[in-house]
């Protein structure tokens, strides 16, 4: 089950909020989300939904003798570096053996045979972050198993996340919230991404898998020769337009998931960290991963860089710690090479932010280094996303060259051409939400709210009345009879 499906929709999370809202203590509010919580992972995850019920009782356990060994001076590393074991094995198990055990020749048949998981990479950083803060003393184990299961399996963010740590909402979830305030405000933000999901991100995605391929294709061993012919073949200006299209279609994706969790956390009294804030804007490759992904960036500076020795133990350190951290990054996106090479591309850059180009953007005037930084770095991101997307080599390396007509490939077709041109308003409307102008127009609009009273009730009615329910009902209409739906960071 997914957030943008006429079932969730309409049936899964309607019975939710209704049977929430008739529990009256926060102990049966918290009960009821956890069976709805259990009840969405096991409708795509049946089995596997016991995995997860199980790394949640390992930590629940270690985190209290973490912090019983920590009240009685006692070794509570050793229980911190089972926690790693026990979490680290079971993702590299269902996650990466498959990867592994290429690497040293065939792969066994039940090797083949194991799934992923859902969400594994997101709920296995969640708990392995509770034991940590417990060992850090920047939370307390939580005492009822319960609770810890309940942290991390939510719904709202179990599978896609954004990550969040426990020490963020345990206040919230077990002490109390105010589950009025923002309950307004958290319906529009669902619906925006909702609506940024069914209508922008699967768009470009439909469109992208036309000039480029699609997944399943790519992941095709059998049909290597024949989409390489293709690959090689195709004109130029579809192969930049179909990665462009791609880059639209996976920030529009994921964000919208994001949106749509914080907004449903809105609904019930939970604040979860913003995990975007517009990354195509970006001027270099660090800003950028300031932007994207923020909680996994986080995750892996609090967690791994900083206790490495981040930048404190001199430059050929800084440097080390930097390269394992974004082979890291990679390898958590996907059980594949290209993942990790994908990583340390962005190492690269990040390495050269460092070096120099910061430095060059400073020194440029204003003006200049707007302009250059607006074009070199999303031109960087692009090539990132080709290698993101293509897990073979030999067609990320044709579509590389076809970009630039070295395959013999010709600039343009007139199939291209026709589908540019019907796609034209889309592709500028995403480039135009992909920045903060229209969040900007509705800030300025909230604004003017304060100062008027026809100002503030035109706000109110448009805010968090007609606009939700417009998106609500033009996603809808999206959905009706479209088989294309994916959520791309479901499989990582």
């Amino acid at each position: 089950m997914v957030f943008s499906s006429l079932i969730f929709l309409y049936a899964f999370f309607p019975l939710c909020l209704l049977a929430y809202t008739l529990c009256r203590t926060l102990r049966a509010k918290n009960i009821c989300l956890l069976v709805f919580s259990l009840l969405f992972y096991a409708w795509g995850e049946p089995v596997y939904v016991l995995l997860l019920a199980v790394m949640a009782l390992f930590d629940w356990y270690f985190a209290l003798r973490v912090q019983r060994a920590r009240e009685e001076n006692g070794n509570a590393k050793k229980f911190v570096v089972l926690t790693c074991i026990v979490n680290l094995g079971l993702i590299g198990f269902f996650k990466y053996a498959g990867m592994i055990c290429s690497v040293f020749g065939a792969v066994p048949a039940f090797v083949q045979k194991i799934a992923l998981p859902l969400g594994i990479s997101f709920y296995t950083f969640q708990l392995l972050s509770y034991v940590v803060d417990v060992y850090r003393g920047d939370a307390e184990a939580q005492e009822k198993y319960w609770q810890v299961l309940l942290y991390a399996a939510l719904f709202h963010q179990c599978v896609a996340g954004p990550i969040v740590r426990y020490k963020t909402v345990a206040e919230e979830l077990f002490a109390g919230r105010d589950e009025h305030s923002d309950r307004a405000r958290g319906c529009t933000r669902f619906c925006v991404g909702l609506a940024k999901k069914t209508v922008l991100a699967n768009a470009c995605g439909s469109l992208a898998d036309k000039l480029l391929l699609t997944d399943a294709a790519i992941g095709s061993a059998a049909q290597l020769s024949e989409n390489l012919s293709a690959l090689s073949g195709a004109p130029a200006l579809g192969l930049w337009v179909g990665v462009i299209a791609y880059a639209f279609q996976i920030y529009f994706d994921f964000s919208a998931y994001s949106d749509m969790a914080i907004g449903m956390g809105q609904m019930i009294g939970l604040h979860y960290l913003e995990n975007f804030n517009y990354p195509y804007i970006s001027r270099t490759a660090t800003e950028f991963w300031r932007r994207w992904h923020m909680s996994l960036g986080t995750f892996f500076r609090d967690y791994v860089y900083i206790p490495l020795g981040g930048n404190r133990k001199g430059k050929a350190r800084t440097v080390l710690n930097l390269l394992i951290v974004w082979a890291l990054t990679g390898l958590w996106h996907g059980a594949s090479w290209n993942f990790v090479l994908w990583g340390l591309y962005y190492f690269v850059l990040l390495l050269i932010d460092r070096l120099f180009w910061q430095r060059l953007l400073d020194r440029l005037p204003k003006a200049v280094s707007a302009v250059l930084s607006h074009i070199i770095l999303p031109l960087a991101v692009l090539f990132g996303w080709v290698l993101f997307k293509f897990t073979s080599l030999p067609l990320m390396l044709a579509v590389v060259r076809g970009m630039f007509c070295a395959n013999g490939n010709p600039f343009t077709s007139f199939t291209v051409t026709a589908e540019i041109k019907s796609h034209m308003y889309l592709l500028l409307f995403c480039a135009l939400a992909s920045t903060p102008v229209f969040s900007a127009l509705a800030k300025r609009w909230e604004r003017a709210g304060m100062e008027s009273a026809l100002a503030r009730k035109t706000y109110g009615i448009a805010a968090y009345g007609a606009a939700p329910v417009a998106l609500l009902l033009l996603s809808t209409a999206c959905l009706v009879g479209n088989s294309f739906n994916p959520f791309l960071y479901f499989r990582f």
